[in-house]
Parts: structure tokens; C-alpha cells; sequence
């Protein structure tokens, strides 16, 4: 037999066992002819590892196949790319919103800085506040104390009869441009009878809901004022001494706000000269029971006395005929003589007057009131007895 020159496959000679491999050198390797081939003719051996450590089994490629093989993931892959480098082309500007569109429409719209306004001003009449020349001012206040919500006067009735007493200092007057014109009126009056009052200042609706208590119906105004100077039983005696027909309301332990407002509204509308009540069981005259008055504030006095039985005392000794109103009156009020000096007495609509209130009246009369609802709220039973007093005149 012929001998065969040593394969060039191999990379040194060394007769059988003389091949590369992991099995050179070792007595029954394989053959090195074997593994060479194995090497050469299969191509998945080309491919060599997968990362980690396994072997790779990728499919050979297709004829005609020309895409390179995968490589690895760009860090600096951004959105919109696919990995392995198949960018597409960057997003342009992101088109403008509607919103934004509408505000340079309405940008648009303004006239330039120096440019003559003359004509879009002549377009709307000149409103109340822009002819006396007013302008918004921050909400404090200009004299006296700090603005208190409760002590302020809201509403147009109570302001205005606040603005034209000649008795009442005026700090400060907060009103909207409705609120203006509804007091013009009682600025021409005020000015009329040379009282001295603030220049009003121009705001917000909003801003005057801040200065009040929530829920207030202040109508665009509200009036920063002192408090009136108090009245003393004494004084109501002595303006009684020159009118036969004087009439008084006392109110025995009534608290609510509303009730008593609205008690001296009805006396300023029949003529009653005061409404009188105890000192620790009555409200303050807040903004809330001035609102209810509507203006009564002004015209009747809230006499405040420590002891109502003793203050009932001294309107008998000048000659009133003290008449307490309750259900467990003998006789209905029409049947009681009202023709001279009269103090119509009254309690509270839960325990109506007291035992002592009751004992120091002249007479206790009811209403002639029936069906289901046996009572009326005190400030109604107030109007109903001030109209029998008046009718019986």
C-alpha cells in the first residue's frame, strides 16, 4: 500500500493520534481525521456558543438571506428604534394645542401697547363706579380697628339707613359695581345733609363674601361702622313723658338674632319707641340681626338692662300698662284696654316669659290663635300684637 502524505488539516504531524482535539495524546481517541471533518463540513460549529455557555443551534442560512447577524443592544437605543441599529427617522415638533391657539387668538385681539383704545371704551357705557372715579383697593381697614366679620352691616336696606344717620361714624363702605347703584340714592341724601362719609371703595363680589360670615346676602355692599351710642331706660321714660301713646316692646330672654331683628323691624314699622332686653340673654347687634332689621337698627333703640323685672318696675311708674303675652292669659289681647302707654311683653317661642316676668306684668293676654299649631314664633306674635295696638288707635 501506498503511504498518504500527512493532511494539512492537521497542525502537527503525529501519525494517528497526532490531530487537534481534546482527545490528542490519549490512547483510544478518536480519530483526528473524524473530528476535522466534523469541524469543517458542519456549519452550526461556526456559529461556536451562545453567551452563557450553551452550545448554539442556530438554523444555517438561507440562500438569498443577506441580513448580518444580530449584534448587541445599543445602549444608547432610543425610542422609536428597533434594536440592532434599524433606526427610524426623529418625531418633528409636536403641533401646538387648541388651547394654545385660542390664547394667542385671543392675544391677537388686544391692541398693542400705546395703541388708541378709544373706540373699544366707547362700545359700553361708563359704569357708576368709573364716573366717580374709584378703583379696587386691597380690603383693610382705613381707620379704627381691624374688620371684624361679625360687627360689619350688610345688605342694602341696613347700609343705607347706616350711611344717612347723622348719628353713626362711618369707617369704611365695601361695595360692587350693583352695589353702587343701588345706594345711590342714600349717597345723594348723605351728601344732602353734609354728613361726612368715606369715599367707597370699589371690589369684588368675592372678595366681600371673604369679610362675612358664610352665607351671607349682602346684596354687593357692607359697611365697616362704630356702634351706636347706647340708650338707657331712662332715657326711653323721659321721651315718653311728653306722648300718651307711647309703645314699647320687652322681650324677655329672646336670643335669636333673627327673631330680634326682625321684633324691631315690626316696632320701627308701628311706631314703637324701643325695644327693650336683658343684657346676658340677648344678641349683639351683628350684621346678621341689623340684615333682619332691615334698617330698624337705625331707628328704633335696643335698650339693654341688667334686671328686666325691675326695668318693667320703672315703666309702670311712668304710667305704662305692662301687658305679657302667653297662652295662659284669662283674657284675648283685643278685649285689653291698649288706649294709653303700652309695654307689650313677650318671651321666648320655646318657655315663653318667666314666672317672675309674668307676676310683675299688669296683665297676662293670649292670642286668639287655634287649630293644630297652637303658637306663633315670637317675632310673628310681636307683629300681630304691635298691629292690634296700632289698629285700636
Amino acid at each position: 500500500m501506498r503511504n498518504r502524505p500527512p493532511s494539512p488539516k492537521s497542525g502537527r504531524p503525529g501519525g494517528k493520534g497526532g490531530a487537534s482535539g481534546s482527545g490528542a495524546g490519549r490512547p483510544g481517541g478518536r480519530s483526528p481525521s473524524r473530528d476535522a471533518r466534523r469541524d469543517d463540513d458542519n456549519p452550526r460549529a461556526a456559529r461556536g456558543p451562545k453567551a452563557g455557555g450553551k452550545p448554539g443551534f442556530a438554523k444555517p442560512a438561507r440562500d438569498g438571506d443577506a441580513r448580518p447577524p444580530r449584534g448587541p443592544r445599543r445602549e444608547e437605543d432610543t425610542r422609536g428604534a428597533r434594536t440592532g441599529g434599524d433606526s427610524r427617522p426623529a418625531r418633528g415638533p409636536r403641533p401646538e394645542r387648541r388651547d394654545d391657539r385660542r390664547d394667542e387668538r385671543r392675544d391677537d385681539r388686544r391692541p398693542a401697547p400705546g395703541q388708541d383704545r378709544g373706540a373699544t371704551e366707547r362700545r359700553r357705557p361708563m359704569s357708576a363706579a368709573e364716573e366717580l372715579g374709584l378703583e379696587s383697593t386691597p380690603l383693610r381697614a382705613t381707620t379704627g380697628p381691624a374688620l371684624n366679620k361679625h360687627n360689619l352691616l350688610y345688605g342694602v336696606h341696613a347700609v343705607s339707613a347706616a350711611w344717612t344717620n347723622p348719628r353713626r361714624r362711618i369707617r369704611d363702605l365695601f361695595v360692587t359695581e350693583s352695589g353702587l347703584e343701588a345706594l345711590e340714592e342714600s349717597f345723594q341724601k348723605a351728601s344732602d345733609a353734609e354728613l361726612d362719609r368715606p369715599e367707597p371703595r370699589l371690589v369684588e363680589k368675592e372678595e366681600i363674601d371673604k369679610l362675612l360670615p358664610p352665607g351671607a346676602v349682602h346684596q354687593g355692599v357692607a359697611l365697616s361702622c362704630a356702634p351706636l351710642a347706647e340708650v338707657e331706660i331712662e332715657d326711653i321714660v323721659d321721651a315718653a313723658a311728653d306722648d300718651p301713646l307711647a309703645l314699647v316692646v320687652v322681650l324677655d330672654q329672646v336670643t335669636d338674632p333673627h327673631n330680634v331683628g326682625a321684633v324691631l323691624r315690626s316696632a320701627a314699622a308701628f311706631g314703637a319707641k324701643a325695644v327693650i332686653v336683658q343684657d346676658r340673654h340677648a344678641p349683639p347687634v351683628t350684621g346678621t340681626l341689623a340684615k333682619t332689621a332691615s334698617g330698624a337698627v337705625e331707628a328704633v333703640p335696643l335698650v339693654r338692662v341688667t334686671n328686666l323685672a325691675r326695668a318693667i318696675d320703672q315703666l309702670k311708674a311712668a304710667s305704662f300698662w305692662t301687658v305679657a303675652l302667653a297662652e295662659s292669659g284669662a283674657r284675648h289681647l283685643h278685649e285689653v284696654d291698649l288706649s294709653g302707654r303700652t309695654a307689650l311683653i313677650l318671651g321666648s317661642e320655646g318657655d315663653g316669659i318667666r314666672r317672675l316676668t309674668g307676676e310683675r306684668s299688669d296683665e297676662i293676654a293670649k292670642l286668639p290663635t287655634g287649630g293644630p299649631v297652637g303658637s306663633l314664633n315670637v317675632s310673628t306674635a310681636a307683629a300681630v300684637a304691635l298691629y292690634e295696638v296700632a289698629r285700636r288707635r
